[in-house]
């Protein structure tokens, strides 16, 4: 599935549809996340744009430990079409203006924000102060320095806080966790990887706007790459050098168009990606010492695909985010951190802002 440029700021994904036999490894991994929860959660997405309508309101169909409660969204039209739509009553439907009266909502037990990236930090803390977990999209927010503002609010709030990471709950991805990190065939010493699509869409889009996305392919597509170094070697990144191009300056003037960067890590391993708003990108490829594996395509919704000493991983696919919201809610239910804590945001925020200070100075950047 390819959906068109105009339903999501994530919708580069090009992958094919689920299997039946990844639609019950899902259902099979929630029913197993459910266990131990005492309460199915409501939850209430904020802004219904393409990911919320594409992604996220059809996986709520399919959870086992929370459910689609209530919505958010200035768009009246909107709220009429999703009321009929997936049974929400009214008193459980809100505006921009109305979203703090969420907190005398007990129906709505986590808020999951998704809106453009400079409107994240305010309604992850309102959501907090109104006594609601959170669950926030990437990029966390539009710099570090708001990352930790929302991670010292929720924590104030006593709220849990967890950062949109779907692969954190795939099977490809975790599988790629583990041979990197427990050093299955030695240790990794190198690590390409890439994700991007090419926009065709809008140009007056806020995801071109820098006030409005913090950035261009870097901040919407690069994140994914640099997760992807990340969870490979399960270390963090001590500096980067970066460089970029645009070949469609009239499109891309505000914005990053495509951005290449080499990061150091302390083990040594020669690491190298790249991001665009230009090229159809979509992959992750480790060398270790005494053989490989890769994703590819690495990051998409529709489903991955992977090979280990080149030899086909043989691993379903499974609804993503329902699994992510399951776990969740499940860790709201233990009171447990989530693996994908804003701590996990604001280390990507960290590494992304140091590529913006690579790209202004030309030179190598600590993280």
């Amino acid at each position: 599935m390819k959906p068109t440029i105009k339903t999501s700021r994530r919708d580069f994904i090009r992958t094919g549809s689920l299997g039946a036999g990844a639609l019950v490894l899902g259902s099979a991994l929630s029913s197993l996340a459910c266990t131990k929860a005492d309460k199915r959660l409501g939850i209430a997405l904020v802004g219904l744009g393409g990911y919320s309508g594409g992604q996220l309101a059809p996986a709520l169909q399919h959870t086992k430990n929370c459910y689609l409660a209530g919505i958010v969204t200035g768009t009246p039209a909107k709220a009429e079409d999703w009321s009929k739509k997936y049974n929400i009553p009214q008193k459980n439907i809100y505006n921009y203006q109305t979203f703090d009266d969420i907190a005398n909502n007990k129906d709505i037990d986590i808020v999951y924000v998704v809106l453009p990236v400079s409107m994240h930090k305010e309604y992850t803390i309102r959501a907090a102060k109104a006594g609601k977990h959170v669950i926030c999209e990437k990029p966390m927010a539009l710099n570090a320095i708001e990352c930790g503002e929302m991670i010292d609010a929720c924590k104030k709030a006593d709220r849990l806080l967890s950062i949109g990471y779907r692969l954190h709950f795939e099977p490809h991805t975790q599988e790629v966790m583990r041979l990197g990190q427990k050093q299955v065939f030695g240790k990794v010493t190198k690590v390409e990887t890439g994700n991007g699509f090419t926009y065709n869409g809008d140009p007056n889009a806020w995801r071109l706007k820098k006030a409005l996305a913090g950035g261009g392919g870097l901040m919407d597509m690069g994140i994914y790459a640099i997760q992807g170094a990340r969870y490979t070697l399960g270390q963090e990144p001590v500096a980067v050098k970066a460089t970029q191009e645009k070949t469609r300056p009239e499109l891309f003037k505000d914005v990053d168009e495509t951005v290449f960067w080499e990061l150091q890590f302390p083990g040594g391993a020669k690491v190298t990606g790249k991001s665009s708003y230009n090229n159809d990108w979509g992959y992750l490829r480790a060398q270790a010492e005494k053989g490989n594996f890769e994703l590819e395509p690495a990051y998409g919704y529709g489903g991955l695909d992977g090979k280990i000493n080149d030899k086909p991983m043989q691993i379903p696919n499974i609804r993503q985010q329902t699994a992510q919201m399951d776990d969740f809610a499940t860790c709201v239910n233990l009171k447990k951190q989530s693996r994908v804590p804003g701590e996990e945001g604001l280390k990507d925020m960290k590494v992304i802002d140091a590529i913006y200070r690579s790209l202004d100075s030309g030179k190598w950047e600590k993280i």
